[in-house]
């Protein structure tokens, strides 16, 4: 144990617990907010008439991704578009939905596979960082409390590297997403698939979700710092 205000610790009590107090609060807050602006949008149908799934194919078909399949997905907000079968898969709160959140998300997910068309360097980059981050992502912490436990400072080091990994991956798909949210706007104004109103709907929608990548880099910066700090209070005892 560790007395005094150096190495995490202050007269006996781990105040970077605080850290993940703070890291908890804005996940929280952040998702909190990114659910209740989809339900609220969920909420208000298009003056279009259509589903995810058909906007989903217009924009596709608009920038001839004809080979981009739209396929429906289980889950609730878990939509993604696979590189690897060209699919966009929409959750049921999107694909057969005709609310303008619903329409922003396909849009977007339609925004991703028109990146991986032009090869958008980000998207290529992200794709890149998968498996090293993966990887550090699941041995990074083994490492560091086994460098702690054993007062191995190499193995702190090189948990804190690897975790260092798995956060360029959050940090390199940030400006995938705005850009993929950026496109799906455009597309829904030049396309008349939504009008002037209902866009400004779906980019509350998007942003929100935008945030939920912004939140977990800064809470990844959080659990960084708290490894840091533990790490220095290590090698001074």
């Amino acid at each position: 144990m560790y007395y005094g205000s150096y190495g995490g610790y202050y007269y006996g009590f781990d105040w970077t617990y605080l850290l993940i107090i703070a890291a908890f609060l804005i996940s929280l807050i952040v998702q909190t907010t990114m659910q209740s602006t989809f339900r609220k949008y969920s909420r208000i149908g298009s003056m279009a008439g259509m589903t995810g799934a058909d906007v989903a194919r217009q924009i596709l078909d608009s920038e001839g991704l004809y080979q981009v399949r739209v396929i429906p997905i289980s889950g609730n907000l878990t939509d993604h578009y696979d590189p690897r079968n060209k699919t966009v898969g929409l959750s049921e709160s999107v694909y057969g939905q005709r609310s303008i959140a619903a329409l922003g998300v396909a849009a977007h997910e339609c925004g991703h596979a028109i990146q991986d068309a032009q090869d958008y360097v980000p998207l290529r980059t992200r794709s890149a960082l998968v498996p090293v981050a993966n990887f550090g992502s699941q041995f990074s912490w083994i490492l560091f409390f086994i460098g702690l436990i054993f007062s191995s400072q190499l193995l702190c080091e090189v948990g804190i590297l690897l975790f260092c990994l798995a956060l360029l991956f959050q940090l390199v798909t940030l400006p995938v997403e705005f850009n993929a949210s950026h496109r799906a706007l455009v597309k829904l104004g030049n396309m008349n698939l939504m009008n002037r109103d209902e866009v400004k709907g779906t980019r509350k929608v998007l942003t929100a979700a935008a945030m939920t990548y912004v939140a977990s880099v800064c809470v990844s910066l959080l659990y960084l710092l708290r490894m840091i700090i533990l790490s220095g209070g290590r090698r001074r005892d």
